[in-house]
């Protein structure tokens, strides 16, 4: 939808197009008011499970009648002050403990922006944003072989590209298929395909054979592949880079440095036992949510240690990325025990990046902060902490910061040459 000049000629516009990729910003323009004039903008949006998001903020023109989102401060609303992405990352759902869910990959997000009279419902001027999340020539198949069911993204072109082993603790293809719009084959693998309660082990072969696939695929040049996941799949990551060769690059967002929840298998063997939860630790909130940032047993304490990751047996490089307002648990702590244990080892193969202010579930940039939501391990709605400008900025922050560590290590060489007998399925949403 272009933008609207309505009947009084106030015109609403994005830049540089109304159409983008859902982790690209955009700038909102205002032009047609009264000189000095306050105004309320707004955003909404419906998610793929029927759940409304908005936002607000007050705005005065300048003397011209204009309002420029990344020149000119919010007064009041959803936030305040100069944010030019602020309508999106400050919206919250239309009801308690909900997160933004995309499950149609194919079907863009759709923002509604508009201006309204300051103090009155009457509307002066409305722009759709199209929000794409899959880029064109992007392709999305899925996958089923052996073991092995998940969804792969392979960018437009013959390649060779580099590729990423995309772990996602519940159904969440958002991160894979934007990752392969910046030139990445990606594949998306759901860590809970079912309920947590009726799991009683992990086995990292099953992954391994993830990471196998990919080195096969006709499309990949990089030597190794690239594993991206974040809270329990962390420690799956890191234990994927301790114990499976190939593996170049790990971004860990927001992990544990020991193996949580379920015992860990590898060719048949118990590699490592679970680092326990301690439910009764769970700290009530009056919204209904609790907080589990002490739910974890100690892993340092000596009878856990066997539950450490023996990451200082990877050959690849690490990125840790960790949150200060993390309520889900102490992530900061443990970047920090796991930067300490390899420096103790004589390593020096990592990156690690702190934000200040941000929460648990950090995600591609420029979607809504998700301040609480269901959680995989109780039948209580989880906090998970975070400010909701400052979470922003972390991830605008770490988005970029991710692509460039991929890019450098898992540079792209010649195209594989085993491509093996994999069964893909093309699948439209």
């Amino acid at each position: 939808m272009p933008a609207t000049t309505l009947k009084n000629k106030i015109r609403l516009r994005l830049l540089p197009s109304a159409r983008c990729l859902y982790d690209e910003p955009v700038q909102v323009k205002v032009a047609g008011l009264k000189s000095r004039q306050l105004v309320t903008m707004r955003a909404r949006l419906t998610d793929d499970k029927g759940v409304m998001f908005s936002s607000s903020a007050t705005y005065r023109a300048d003397g011209n009648g204009k309002i420029h989102l990344d020149r000119d401060p919010s007064l009041s609303g959803s936030y305040v002050g100069v944010e030019h992405m602020g309508l999106l990352w400050s919206m919250k759902p239309d009801t308690l403990h909900r997160y933004f869910h995309k499950s149609r990959i194919l079907n863009p997000v759709m923002v509604m922006f508009s201006v309204h009279e300051e103090g009155d419902s009457k509307m002066l001027a409305e722009v759709t944003n199209e929000r794409l999340l899959i880029g064109d020539g992007v392709s999305r198949i899925l996958v089923e072989e052996r073991n092995v069911c998940g969804v792969l993204y392979t960018p437009t072109g013959g390649g060779p590209f580099p590729a990423v082993l995309d772990l996602s603790s519940t159904r969440s293809e958002k991160r894979a298929c934007l990752l392969a719009n910046k030139g990445f084959v990606v594949l998306n693998l759901t860590l809970f395909t079912d309920k947590p309660s009726k799991i009683k082990e992990m086995h990292l072969d099953y992954f391994e054979e993830a990471v196998n696939f990919l080195k096969q695929h006709s499309k990949v040049g990089s030597k190794g592949i690239g594993v991206i996941s974040r809270s329990k799949g962390g420690d799956i990551a890191l234990s994927l880079a301790a114990f499976v060769p190939g593996v170049e690059a790990v971004v860990c967002i927001n992990g544990c440095n020991a193996n949580t929840a379920f015992p860990l298998y590898y060719k048949k063997r118990l590699i490592l036992p679970p680092l326990s939860f301690d439910f009764k630790k769970f700290i009530p909130t009056e919204s209904g949510a609790v907080i589990g940032m002490h739910v974890l047993d100690n892993p340092l304490a000596e009878e856990n240690k066997d539950t450490l990751i023996p990451i200082e047996r990877a050959k690849g490089h690490f990125l840790f990325v960790a949150s200060e307002d993390d309520l889900n648990w102490d992530s900061k702590t443990y970047m920090d025990q796991m930067v300490e244990r390899l420096k103790r080892h004589g390593k020096d193969n990592f990156e690690s990046v702190c934000y200040p202010g941000a929460g648990h579930l950090l995600e591609p940039p420029y979607g809504p902060h998700c301040e609480s939501c269901p959680h995989y391990l109780s039948d209580k709605p989880g906090m998970w902490g975070g400010e909701s400008r400052s979470h922003a900025a972390a991830e605008v922050h770490m988005w970029k910061k991710i692509q460039e560590f991929f890019r450098t290590h898992l540079k792209a060489g010649h195209k594989a040459t085993n491509h093996g007998t994999f069964l893909l399925k093309k699948k439209s949403l």
